[in-house]
């Protein structure tokens, strides 16, 4: 394969409040699809999701983007596959559309990807997961990058600027959130560890589709909201609440053409759905991972002010857990 490099599973983030102290650095939480990008020597470019699986015909604008910054090395990098809208941030419906369609004339031409590299996990012959994250970043920064599909953003300290005002900025900005990582830390492969903390600035949570109902007036012969689940903390599928809005009209002819195909006779939730919400339900087998943004979840476990915000495909249905935390109503 041209000496490119195996993938590497990528180190994951746990949620909390941002820690303060000299030994974290601070980075921007970017709003798109994880990405391990793998260089070969003679430049061979190769991509891979978070899941493991090969995405690099997806995205051929990505392909030779690392030029001659790599002097004929090899490399693997971590980051995140992002299309920047209009306003020059991140627009996560049209990265997901993008990731969708596949790479269409025009879709290369009006929703063109970049790269957010913020990991070096090898160069040349030298595995770096061991290293510390500023030793990674280092060598990360000194790349040469000169291709305006990949950028790599620089990190803070709390010798730079207080977390707490740096996330003020990245809130005015409306970006997504920050990503504190300690700065002594290796990189853990599939793990996640309390050595990356995300503060993320708006509620997000994954869920699985366990069914749909019909809309109504406007919306009549096709889906009118979704019944949203989790697993719990012993692996049962929890019923969490339903989304009717945030849905464009490609989206929902979209959802019904994947949902069709999974429809069942019984529930696949393993407790008792309102009878409000089961009525003229069609159940689903519980394959389609979702995110829906929330402000609220309640002490019987249920999403409050929910609104759709797309399928996630690098999201293991396993993975979908229910909220660790209940948030009051603003």
């Amino acid at each position: 394969m041209d000496g490119v490099p195996a993938p590497v599973t990528p180190m994951l983030a746990v949620e909390g409040p941002l820690p303060v102290g000299a030994g974290w650095a601070y980075e921007t939480k970017w709003d798109g699809f994880r990405c391990c990008v793998r260089v070969g020597p003679d430049g061979t470019t190769k991509l891979t999701s978070r899941l493991g699986n090969e995405i690099t015909a997806l995205y051929p604008d990505m392909l030779g983007t690392f030029g001659d910054a790599l002097s004929g090395r090899s490399a693997v990098l971590d980051g995140e596959l992002v299309v920047l809208g209009p306003s020059g941030r991140p627009d996560f419906h049209l990265m997901q559309y993008r990731h969708q369609r596949g790479p269409t004339a025009e879709l290369l031409r009006t929703a063109p990807v970049t790269f957010i590299a913020f990991d070096l996990l090898a160069l040349g012959e030298r595995t770096l997961v061991a290293e510390p994250y500023t030793r990674r970043r280092d060598l990360l920064a000194a790349l040469p990058v000169t291709s305006p599909h990949v950028a790599v953003p620089r990190h803070f300290t709390a010798a730079d600027i207080d977390p707490d005002e740096l996330l003020g900025i990245v809130a005015e900005q409306e970006l997504e959130g920050l990503v504190a990582k300690r700065l002594e830390s290796q990189y853990r492969p599939g793990q996640r560890s309390r050595d990356w903390i995300k503060r993320p600035l708006i509620k997000t949570q994954d869920v699985l589709v366990g069914g749909w109902r019909p809309g109504k007036r406007g919306r009549a012969g096709r889906i009118g909201g979704l019944l949203l689940g989790a697993h719990d903390a012993l692996g049962r599928l929890r019923y969490i609440g339903d989304v009717g809005t945030g849905f464009t009209e490609r989206v929902l002819t979209h959802l019904m053409e994947l949902l069709t195909p999974l429809e069942r006779r019984d529930s696949p939730f393993d407790d008792e759905v309102p009878t409000d919400r089961r009525r003229d339900v069609h159940w689903v087998e519980p394959r389609l991972v979702g995110q829906v943004v929330y402000r609220q979840f309640t002490s019987d476990h249920r999403l409050r002010h929910t609104a759709w915000r797309g399928l996630r495909d690098d999201v293991p249905t396993a993975e979908v857990r229910m909220p660790t935390s209940r948030s009051k109503e603003p």
